[in-house]
């Protein structure tokens, strides 16, 4: 989210940061936004004049009684009753735009950072650096897929049967092999470089995804669920048909000469969707518990952010580093017809996700700290890797600068994304309403809580790390080589064959 004084105060600058993005007209933009917030304060100040009008006739009517004054009484009494009116109808004007205002903004990506390079597309991102040599092998590589199936140890068959595609079933030592990596990815992170673990929900609501930007925008890439039971839709629908019955059976018996209660005509329904729909509608808390709409989190980024979800936080507490292993799940709605065979692109799979939570201040460095956190993964397997920097055009939704690391994958003669470590500024903080508050000091005796700064990473993508050890550690006959770093993590098993 974006804040709305920034648009106000420097709109041209504003447009220009976001026409950096593709296929957004940042003008436009800026020139609807402040159209809507100029309605939007229109309608308020038009609303508290009444009210304010509404207020002080009030009071002068009792005066007016107390003097008997019957015609003044009347006249103020109208005017009141047009004050309420005015009020009733600038106040749901003024819930109308501040909807489409919310729904506009909640739309737009962040803004990249100054230095991050402009370009359409991958093909504008800037190499940084290499890391580590590609092997050379003096036989014809195979990819994971096959080289996981030749030993037993991946099946997508299997998978496919029970789930469709972009799944897999992985067994014995690569099933262990998953497993270890998780482990050892935790290790170096909470061990070494400070992140706390995490064990987070893997079901959250829809403000969780909002507040991290995956909502309203990419609900398409996501996998909604629901458990038993109505919807608040369907409640209502509920109610208003038992209101309907309530009354058609009042009516019928009414001029048949006879009566009827409305609860004897509410009792032609089940008592459990009767009982149901009364204790949703009759009390806030039930409403909320009654929701039935559930998402399967994309990234355990969602999760761990929104643990400082509507928090003031005291500066002594960042910066804030977390992690957590979890499935993900993903609809990749985006990527029809994308690697499509073996585990590049699934619709679950396991990731040890980085978050930062920092003071502004500090954000810039946090994301070359939490880059140089991932790299670590991958320079302690022996893996060979580039980081990029991404341009404008190719950051996700909610980040200002990225860098990728990517893999070398011998099978495909290429590097491939293996982690994405974002800097987002405030722009998820202000969606969550997440602050901290810092220290009085002499300059700053009662400082005011601020938006903190969010950052998140992949330490790594498991199933991707896996996929780079299969290809890069294979053999002629086909058996996998250990990497020594996680050796100790398999039992002592140096070979899977």
């Amino acid at each position: 989210m974006h804040d709305i004084r920034a648009i106000r105060d420097d709109g041209d600058a504003f447009a220009a940061a976001l026409s950096r993005r593709p296929g957004v007209d940042g003008k436009a933009v800026v020139a609807e936004v402040k159209k809507l917030d100029e309605a939007l304060r229109a309608a308020q100040t038009v609303k508290q004049d009444a009210e304010t009008a509404r207020n002080t006739k009030s009071k002068e009517i009792g005066k007016a009684k107390a003097q008997k004054d019957d015609a003044l009484a009347e006249k103020l009494m109208a005017e009141v009753a047009a004050a309420k009116e005015t009020i009733e109808k600038q106040g749901a004007e003024e819930d109308r735009i501040r909807a489409e205002l919310d729904a506009l903004l909640a739309g737009l990506p962040n803004l990249p950072l100054a230095s991050v390079p402009d370009g359409a597309d991958e093909d504008g991102n800037v190499e940084v650096r290499r890391h580590g040599e590609p092997k050379t092998y003096g036989f014809a590589v195979k990819d994971h897929a096959d080289l996981g199936e030749a030993l037993g140890m991946m099946d997508f068959e299997a998978a496919a049967r029970m789930s469709g595609a972009r799944f897999v079933v992985l067994r014995g030592l690569l099933a262990r092999m998953e497993r270890a990596l998780a482990a050892f990815m935790l290790d170096v992170q909470t061990g070494e470089h400070g992140y706390v673990e995490h064990v987070t929900p893997l079901l959250v609501r829809d403000h969780a995804l909002y507040g991290t930007g995956q909502l309203p925008k990419f609900e398409e890439d996501l996998f909604k669920t629901r458990r038993p039971g109505a919807s608040p839709e369907e409640l209502a629908a509920i109610m208003g048909e038992i209101a309907d019955w309530a009354r058609q059976e009042q009516e019928a018996r009414r001029q048949s000469g006879g009566a009827q209660s409305p609860d004897r005509a509410l009792g032609m329904w089940t008592d459990d969707m009767l009982r149901n729909a009364l204790r949703a509608y009759g009390d806030p808390d039930a409403r909320a518990e009654q929701s039935t709409s559930f998402f399967l989190i994309p990234t355990a980024e969602v999760s761990l952010t929104n643990t400082v979800r509507k928090e003031i936080l005291d500066e002594t507490a960042l910066p804030m580093r977390m992690t957590a292993a979890t499935p993900c799940f993903r609809s990749e709605a985006g990527s029809a017809g994308r690697d499509t065979k073996g585990m590049i692109r699934q619709h679950q799979f396991t990731k040890v996700e980085l978050v930062s939570v920092v003071k502004p201040e500090e954000s810039e460095a946090e994301l070359e700290r939490m880059t140089g956190c991932a790299e670590e993964i991958l320079k302690r397997l022996e893996l060979p890797y580039r980081v990029m920097e991404l341009c404008a055009g190719d950051m996700g939704f909610g980040a200002r600068k990225t860098y990728d690391l990517e893999v070398w994958l011998p099978s495909q003669e290429t590097y491939r994304e293996i982690s994405s470590c974002s800097m987002c500024g405030d722009f998820q903080a202000r969606r969550m309403n997440a602050r901290f508050k810092r220290a009085p000091s002499e300059d700053n005796p009662k400082p005011k809580p601020e938006f903190v700064h969010t950052l998140n990473g992949s330490g790594l993508a498991v199933g991707r790390t896996l996929v780079a050890i299969l290809e890069n550690y294979q053999r002629e006959d086909g058996s996998i080589e250990v990497p020594r770093a996680l050796v100790p993590y398999m039992g002592g098993v140096e070979v899977i064959a």
